[in-house]
C-alpha cells in the first residue's frame, strides 16, 4: 500500500502523483475515442461510454460530498484563527479588491476579442435552434443567496426522467460560508464556553483532510474516466458551426492564464513557473471535472501546503472565490457570449452597453453563487443589456466543451488571489512557496 499520494512504498516505488494522472489522462482519451469508434448509440461504445461517465460521476461525486463539511469546519477554524492576526479586516478587503480587479481585466479582454473577432457574425448555426435556457440568472439570486435556507443551506430536490424518478442532494456554498462565520464568530464571542466546540471542530477538519487525501488518491481513475467521457460524449464535431466562437473563448483564457495571471505574479514578486507547478493539481482536476466547487477541497489544500498561504485566510479566502471568482464562466465568457448574442441578432451595443457587460461580470458573480453553470451569468448578463435570452440556446451544444477551459481558468484564480495578498501583507510562507519540488498532498 501507497503511504501518499506521491507513489512511495516500502519496496516500491510507483511513478509520481503527476505521472499517473497523465497516464490516466491518457488512457481516457484512448478508451474516449475507442467509444466513439465503436458507436456510442449502442452496443459496446455505448456500454463503455456509460462506464466512464458512471466513474467519472462517482469520482466528482465523492469530491462534492467532501465540501460542506470541509467548507464549513475549516471556516469555523479560520474565524478562530483569525482573532489572532491583527490584519483580518484588511486581508478581506484586499481580497475582495483583487477580486473585482482581475475579474475587470478578464472582462476586458472577452469584449476586445469580442469586437475583434466577431464571433457572432461567422456562425453557422440555424436561428431555430435558440430556446430558452432551463435556469436563468437574477439579481435577486444574491440576497436569496446569502440567507441559508437551513443549517448548512442543503437542498433536494426530485427530478423525473423517462419515467424514473432520481432524488439528488445539492447545496449552496455562498450559504454554508454564511452560516459558517456566524456559527464561528458566535463561538468565539462566547469565549470559554466555545472552546469545546472549536476543539471537536479542529478535530472534524483533520478528520475530513484525510478523508480528502484518500479522494485525491483516486485522481488518475477519475482523470481517466472524467477525460474518456468528455471525449465519448461531446468529441469536437459541435465546434464546427461555432468554431470563432469557441476559438474566441479559448484565446480568451489562454490571454488571461498565460500572460494576466503571470504578470500579476511577477510584479508582486512571486516566481509565474513556482506558481503553476504548486496549483497545478488543481487546475487540471478542475479541467476535468468542470467543477470549482468540486475541486474546492484540493485548491484550498494546494494554496496553503504548496503556496504557502496561511491555513486561516486560505480557508476562508478559497471558498468565497469558489463562489464568487470565476474569471472564466463570469467574465471572459458572458463578455464574448453577449456581443455574440448582439451581433447574431444584428442588435448594436453602445459604449455603455460594454460598461453594463463588465459591472455584471465584475459584480454579477455573487448574484449567481452557488448557482449551476456558466448559463445563469450569461443569462444575467442578457437579461441586464436586454437582448434575447434565447441567444443563450445557441452555445448550449458546446457547453462543455468551453467549461472544461473555464473552470480551470477560475481554480487558477481562486488560488492566485489569495496567494498575492498573502504576499501583499506580509504573511506568505515563503519559503513554502518558493520550495523546488512541492510537498505531496499528504495532510
Amino acid at each position: 500500500m501507497s503511504d501518499d499520494v506521491t507513489g512511495r512504498t516500502a519496496g516500491w516505488r510507483w511513478p509520481s502523483f503527476g505521472a499517473r494522472v497523465l497516464i490516466g489522462m491518457a488512457l481516457g482519451l484512448v478508451l474516449g475515442l475507442a467509444a466513439r469508434a465503436l458507436g456510442t448509440d449502442a452496443g459496446a461504445g455505448a456500454a463503455l461510454g456509460e462506464a466512464l461517465r458512471t466513474v467519472g460521476q462517482i469520482f466528482v461525486q465523492l469530491l462534492k460530498v467532501l465540501v460542506p463539511p470541509l467548507v464549513f469546519t475549516a471556516i469555523v477554524a479560520s474565524i478562530a484563527a483569525l482573532r489572532d492576526l491583527d490584519n483580518a479586516a484588511r486581508l478581506l478587503g484586499q481580497t475582495l479588491l483583487w477580486f473585482a480587479v482581475t475579474a475587470l481585466i478578464a472582462v476586458v479582454i472577452g469584449i476586445g476579442l469580442g469586437l475583434a473577432i466577431q464571433p457572432g457574425l461567422h456562425a453557422g448555426i440555424d436561428p431555430s435552434a435558440a430556446k430558452l435556457p432551463a435556469s436563468t440568472g437574477s439579481w435577486l439570486d444574491f440576497l436569496k443567496g446569502l440567507v441559508p435556507a437551513n443549517f448548512l443551506g442543503l437542498s433536494a430536490s426530485t427530478t423525473l426522467t423517462d419515467g424514473r424518478a432520481t432524488t439528488g442532494l445539492s447545496f449552496n456554498i455562498l450559504q454554508i460560508i454564511v452560516a459558517a462565520v456566524a456559527v464561528g464568530a458566535a463561538a468565539v464571542q462566547i469565549g470559554a464556553k466555545g472552546e469545546a466546540f472549536l476543539s471537536f471542530n479542529a478535530s472534524a477538519l483533520a478528520v475530513f483532510r484525510r478523508l480528502l487525501l484518500w479522494v485525491i488518491a483516486l485522481t488518475p481513475i477519475g482523470s481517466a474516466a472524467l477525460i474518456g467521457d468528455a471525449v465519448a460524449r461531446y468529441g469536437w464535431d459541435a465546434l464546427s458551426a461555432l468554431g470563432a466562437f469557441a476559438g474566441a473563448v479559448y484565446l480568451g483564457l489562454l490571454l488571461v492564464i498565460g500572460l494576466v495571471y503571470p504578470a500579476l505574479l511577477a510584479i508582486n514578486g512571486l516566481n509565474p513557473l513556482r506558481f503553476f507547478a504548486a496549483a497545478w493539481p488543481a487546475i487540471q482536476l478542475g479541467f476535468l471535472s468542470r467543477s470549482s466547487i468540486g475541486t474546492l477541497p484540493l485548491t484550498e489544500q494546494v494554496t496553503q501546503e504548496r503556496l504557502g498561504v496561511p491555513q486561516a485566510y486560505a480557508a476562508f479566502a478559497v471558498p468565497l472565490g469558489a463562489t464568487t471568482k470565476m474569471d472564466g464562466c463570469a467574465a471572459i465568457y458572458p463578455a464574448i457570449a453577449a456581443i455574440f448574442v448582439a451581433q447574431f441578432y444584428g442588435i448594436a451595443l453602445t459604449p455603455a452597453s460594454y460598461v453594463l457587460i463588465a459591472f455584471v461580470s465584475v459584480i454579477g458573480s455573487a448574484a449567481t453563487a452557488g448557482l449551476t453553470g456558466a448559463t445563469v451569468m450569461l443569462t444575467l448578463t442578457l437579461s441586464t443589456l436586454g437582448l434575447p435570452l434565447e441567444g443563450a440556446g445557441l452555445l448550449l451544444a458546446i457547453d462543455p466543451i468551453l467549461d472544461m477551459g473555464r473552470t480551470a481558468v477560475n481554480v487558477a484564480g481562486q488560488a492566485l488571489v489569495p496567494t498575492i495578498v498573502a504576499k501583499r501583507e506580509g504573511v506568505l510562507e515563503q519559503a513554502v512557496f518558493d520550495d523546488r519540488a512541492p510537498s505531496a498532498l499528504t495532510e
